[in-house]
């Protein structure tokens, strides 16, 4: 790794990577407060909502105030300082802003975000990860259309796992499985912001200290963010998915090697090469010690016995049959860590993780019986959870992708726990991510698949 002295140089060059923030919540807060730590980048702009909150939370970060006093992209350039807007296309479009950080959370609009970023020659860097479960490979291949390079965010658990994987495959290992961690438990999915700090493990005193969403947090909770970040995983890295659905294995690390092999062999995978969650509870609730709740992890396997002693010999912890072998990281630090993805992305045109191909949906699954009337009110919120499904299972039913079900009608009554149609709903199909997406099912389903 030479990231730090390529910024180093760019500092040295007075030549820095100039950034747009769009989005200045609890995540792109996290990566303001690096900013300042890190040499060779300028933050030139951030487009939020609320200008008034981000200058709030660059105060709750350590950000000198005297450093936002900038009246455009163009006055924050020539200073140093950085422009607050709420005007996201103004940022988008400048032609002296050299990547994008999408930071907003709302699928919908990250799309948009990013399309627009594309068009106007600007390399993207995707925290939305709810937008690349639902419209990844398309986004992908815009953006290598527009000769940029669109990347998840490092820090955020999928990228973690794509780099394990990486790893592992670069190394000449076959990847049995990968994944991350979670607090879980299957009446979980039926959470909602009201219920979430308790079973989240945090007091309302906490979560209002760290600025924290309940609905954004929920959606972790109730099985949402799991499935979305295995999708964005599963596309990125070409592995396959379980059936109908994680089946989130408890397990402590230790224990990983021996639950990440396929049933035949006494562990809960369909075949090798899957994505999975595993669970830091048993199914009494009891805490596992030494989980990997907030970790990431990737199951390799010994094909030869040379390899194989190789483990044994080296004191690498694997599974009874010294074949399998998990290596892990125990903590993600979230948006602490996206400067890795800005540097990537500038320095060596490499995403830190990208689709490639579309394996995995994430469908809308009832929370409760819905009715004609009600409102969808997407991840974290009362109506629905977003359920792993194998793209294929998702195309044949016409599955509602969870990124879209958001402000959306009921048509048709819905049972608890069934998972939703696009007949079930009323959708407006005149927005920039249901085109994407639209376009993505033509261009990337199982016929078109065949045909090429």
């Amino acid at each position: 790794m030479n990231l730090f002295t390529k910024l180093q140089q760019r500092a040295a060059d007075n030549k820095p990577i100039r950034i747009g923030l769009i989005g200045a919540g609890k995540f792109g807060s996290m990566y303001l407060a690096q900013i300042p730590k890190t040499p060779g980048v300028h933050l030139v702009a951030i487009a939020d909502l609320s200008p008034a909150a981000a200058r709030t939370n660059l105060a709750r970060v350590g950000w000198n105030p005297a450093l936002t006093q900038a009246e455009s992209a163009q006055a924050a350039i020539k200073t140093g300082a950085t422009w607050i807007t709420d005007d996201w296309n103004a940022v988008v479009t400048h032609p002296l802003i050299d990547i994008i950080v999408e930071c907003t959370g709302n699928p919908v609009a990250a799309v948009e975000h990013c399309l627009q970023a594309f068009a106007h020659g600007k390399h993207v860097v995707n925290v939305t990860v709810e937008a690349d479960a639902f419209c990844g490979p398309l986004l992908a291949r815009k953006a290598a259309e527009a000769g940029v390079v669109y990347s998840m965010a490092f820090g955020d658990q999928p990228a973690l796992i794509c780099d394990l994987v990486d790893w592992a495959r670069t190394c000449g290992f076959p990847v049995v499985a990968a994944g991350r961690g979670h607090k879980w438990l299957p009446h979980f999915s039926e959470s909602t912001p009201d219920t979430v700090w308790a079973n989240y493990g945090l007091t309302p005193e906490q979560a209002e200290r760290g600025g924290l969403n309940p609905k954004m947090f929920n959606s972790f909770l109730d099985g949402s963010k799991p499935s979305i970040e295995s999708t964005a995983v599963a596309n990125a890295t070409g592995l396959s998915v379980p059936s109908n659905g994680l089946l989130y294995p408890p397990a402590s690390v230790e224990d990983i090697p021996y639950v990440t092999r396929p049933i035949s062999e006494g562990g809960v995978l369909e075949r090798k090469g899957m994505v999975e969650v595993i669970s830091s509870l048993e199914a009494n609730g009891r805490k596992i010690p030494y989980d990997i709740r907030m970790g990431v992890w990737v199951t390799v396997e010994a094909e030869t016995d040379y390899i194989k002693n190789c483990f044994e010999e080296y004191n690498a912890h694997t599974d009874p049959s010294g074949r399998y072998f998990t290596l892990y990281k125990r903590w993600h630090l979230i948006g602490l860590e996206v400067g890795v993805s800005v540097a990537s992305v500038a320095l060596r045109g490499e995403p830190t993780g990208v689709a490639t191909c579309w394996n995995a949906d994430v469908v809308a699954t009832a929370k409760r019986d819905l009715k004609p009337g009600d409102m969808l009110d997407g991840e974290g919120g009362y109506t629905v959870w977003g359920k792993l499904l194998p793209a294929e299972t998702s195309m044949k039913m016409g599955g509602l992708p969870l990124g879209l079900a958001h402000n959306v009608k009921v048509i048709r009554p819905v049972k608890k726990g069934q998972s939703l149609s696009w007949a079930d709903v009323a959708m407006d199909m005149s927005t920039p991510a249901y085109k994407v997406r639209h376009e993505m099912e033509t261009m990337f389903s199982p016929a078109m698949k065949k045909a090429a």
